[in-house]
């Protein structure tokens, strides 16, 4: 994954975060983020660790919409941390960058070439951040368990054509990234095996039928 700060040298990132006046804090693991960085309109990059953005029914049930890692991209526009229903967790220790939208797009930033690298590199990454949400789509608009699991491993094995893949997370967060009730996948994934069509070890799952 591009990094928000590829192609820029350290005295370089330092007079972009003064350019930009950003703000860093920093999480302990379980800790939620949202309290302290929610504003308005802003732009914000994990520095270092693991957090997680999810969105919560009326029910209780957890919906994962984003897993945040080093160098992640999130924010107001762009993962719509704004909704009372948001919540973003720290999965580890971690640190997040702040960057106000409108420091952002001041026009006097241009000047710089440094920031024109940054903000190139941000493009690139909302792209592709764009490009996820249209996958996630794919997946949710199945109607049947079966047919989500098996369009997230067809949507994996099409951009890495691997019979073995490793899931980013574990089975509990795959049956909230694919909005299923957990126990359900569980047995589904049961019947993929019986079935014949996938072994799972851990996080690896074997595609017997590709």
């Amino acid at each position: 994954m591009r990094s928000p700060f590829q192609d820029l040298n350290k005295l370089q990132i330092n007079k972009l975060f003064d350019l930009l006046n950003v703000h860093s804090y920093s999480f302990k693991k379980n800790e939620d983020i949202l309290p302290t960085i929610k504003s308005e309109n802003i732009v914000c990059i994990v520095l270092e660790g693991e957090a997680q953005i999810s969105y919560i029914e009326y029910n209780g049930n957890e919906i994962i919409l984003e897993n945040l890692t080093k160098f992640s991209v999130f924010g107001t526009n762009i993962s719509g941390i704004n909704n009372d229903n948001c919540e973003i967790v720290s999965k580890t220790d971690s640190e997040i960058l702040v960057i106000n939208y409108n420091d952002l797009l001041n026009q006097k930033n241009l000047n710089h070439v440094y920031f024109n690298i940054f903000l190139y590199n941000l493009f690139d990454i909302t792209n592709n951040k764009f490009r996820e949400s249209n996958k996630r789509i794919r997946i949710l608009e199945k109607k049947q368990i079966r047919d989500k699991l098996l369009e997230y491993f067809d949507i994996e094995y099409s951009e890495n054509p691997s019979k073995s893949l490793y899931l980013p997370f574990s089975l509990k967060d795959l049956a909230d990234y694919i909005a299923v009730n957990r126990s359900a996948m569980f047995r589904e994934l049961k019947h993929l095996k019986d079935d014949r069509l996938i072994e799972i070890k851990n996080r690896k799952i074997t595609l017997l039928y590709k």
